[in-house]
């Protein structure tokens, strides 16, 4: 053979093999999991050639990875995100002598005392300015149908901030602040709420010591909060953060008390307007939700959020489960009546027009935290490959964590060749870890991965394991 010859034949039998030995690398690392982990990982260069391909097309629960399906389709269908968000505000208004609080689909509305913006006592200093009697406070969130949880979602989260209810009118992210302060041992821990919204059944045991294990638990719609478990009588205050089951009761009765703070007599009761959800997915009976919502009479005030683009930062950054279901509903109102099955018609409609096969995805909710969500990881890279492509992509790119840096990475890739060099959505349910996104590899190139780990032991994490199969890969390319 011509020496002119063999350096070609030489690469075209080399490449394959060193690519070949990458994967080896990545199974065997990815191998030493706990028994039973089942994973999935795709890797592509800037070209769409697959580095990397472990069980690409199995379907995984994707966990908070699901938010990056709802975000992006936000970007993809709604104009103006960068904007203040005008249409989202809450308002107030009056019906007789009632106060009516509106909410429509706003996820941070505060009534927080140190609230700058998108604060619920501008609503309050409005009602107050006009009047020193309401009769009754009612909290409207009838924008979207009331489906306050999502198909999937595991019962035993409805007590906690990340199970907490969704409602059209959000208020303080519809969660509950608890403070748990160490008592003399033997005895209770002082439990107090920043606010008294539900009686406290404190059962919980102060102990020698500096550890804690507490709990809590609440019936769905009950008004009791059940504190349970120990704190250690050296140990420091610890803040329980407890979901709301209905957002709207929430939020009416918070104003009637900054009313009453203004002195403003309320006759009445707190009460709620809420709209059923009706089988939409039913051509035969769909009808337009929204003509069936009362027609509002002028609103006395009404407040102006931030962009959504600032939520979605939110979303991805920090994972908040709340905002992103509010935000999927809000997709929903494009086609009608704002609800989950009308958001999901939305994010169908950026799927396929990013390419991404119909067999790669099925999702029930906007969050992940419903157990019936399955994706796979080569239709996942589809999409983030498409997205990047689009004119909005470097802004979404933007919202997602930096590892090492801020949001859910943080703590991740600290001390290795993937610290500020990548950008994915993390993901962590029970059984779950997942991480997606986009890293710069040794050479300076950006790939595009999705990974995946189900099954995962109850005592045990997948995430090492996952981050040192992507620092691997960013080495070798």
């Amino acid at each position: 053979m011509r020496p002119s010859l063999l350096l070609p034949l030489l690469l075209v039998i080399t490449t394959p093999a060193a690519a070949q030995g990458l994967q080896q690398q990545v199974e065997a690392k990815l191998a030493e999991a706990a028994t039973g982990t089942r994973f999935g990982l795709v890797v592509t260069d800037a070209e769409g050639r697959e580095v990397v391909a472990v069980n690409p097309d199995g379907r995984f629960m994707p966990a908070s990875n699901t938010k990056m399906f709802t975000t992006a389709a936000a970007y993809a269908a709604l104009a103006g995100l960068d904007r203040p968000d005008a249409a989202g505000g809450a308002a107030v208004r009056f019906e007789g002598e009632d106060v009516i609080l509106e909410g429509n689909g706003d996820a941070r509305m505060s009534s927080a005392d140190d609230c700058k913006v998108d604060c619920l006592a501008m609503l309050a200093d409005a009602v107050a300015a006009r009047t020193k009697r309401v009769r009754s406070v009612i909290g409207d969130d009838t924008l979207f149908p009331d489906q306050r949880w999502s198909p999937g979602m595991s019962w035993n989260n409805i007590p906690s901030r990340s199970g907490t209810g969704i409602s059209a009118l959000t208020l303080d992210d519809n969660e509950l602040a608890v403070e748990v302060t160490p008592g003399a041992i033997g005895a209770p821990p002082r439990a107090v709420a920043v606010l008294p919204y539900y009686r406290i059944d404190n059962r919980a045991v102060t102990v020698a010591g500096a550890g804690s294990r507490l709990g809590y638990d609440r019936a769905v719609n009950g008004m009791v909060l059940r504190i349970t478990g120990t704190i250690g009588a050296e140990a420091k205050p610890e803040t329980l953060r407890v979901g709301i089951d209905d957002p709207a009761h929430y939020a009416a009765w918070r104003l009637r008390s900054l009313l009453e703070a203004r002195g403003v007599q309320v006759a009445g009761a707190v009460s709620t307007r809420h709209r059923a959800p009706m089988p939409e997915d039913d051509p035969a009976i769909r009808k337009d939700a929204l003509a069936a919502r009362p027609p509002a009479l002028p609103a006395l005030a009404r407040l102006t959020p931030p962009p959504l683009a600032e939520d979605v930062t939110i979303i991805n950054k920090v994972s908040q489960n709340l905002h992103a279901e509010l935000l999927l509903r809000r997709l929903g109102l494009r086609r009608g009546s704002g609800s989950i099955a009308d958001g999901m018609v939305e994010v169908r409609a950026m799927l396929d027009t990013a390419g991404v096969p119909r067999t790669s995805w099925d999702l029930s909710d906007g969050s992940g935290m419903s157990s019936y969500n399955r994706v796979a990881p080569r239709g996942t890279v589809t999409m983030l490959r498409w997205i990047a492509a689009q004119p909005w992509g470097a802004a979404w790119r933007a919202s997602l964590p930096v590892a090492g840096v801020d949001g859910t990475l943080s703590r991740r890739f600290k001390d290795t060749a993937l610290e500020g060099k990548l950008f994915a959505k993390t993901g962590t349910l029970n059984a779950t870890n997942a991480l997606s996104g986009y890293l710069i590899a040794k050479s300076g190139k950006t790939l595009t991965f999705s990974a995946f780990a189900n099954d995962v032991p109850s005592d045990a994490s997948a995430t090492k394991f996952i981050d040192a199969a992507l620092v691997l890969v960013a080495e070798a390319n």
